[in-house]
């Protein structure tokens, strides 16, 4: 699921507000390592959505 989540964010990572929803589903399928996996992937390559990124991950239910 990783992979298949990094493929989907990099199509979507045009639109804010599309990556972000993209960004909140796949991490509700994932485990919890997997999630940190693509917390710091999206970190490093989309830097532009940091505010973001970080948001999604800090309101994990």
């Amino acid at each position: 699921m990783l992979e298949f989540s990094k493929k989907i964010l990099s199509k979507v990572s045009f639109d804010k507000a599309l990556f972000k929803k993209e960004l909140r589903k796949s991490t509700r399928w994932m485990s919890h390592k997997e999630m940190i996996h693509l917390k710091i992937w999206a970190l490093t390559t989309f830097s532009q959505y940091k505010k973001v990124i970080l948001d999604v991950f800090d309101n994990i239910s």
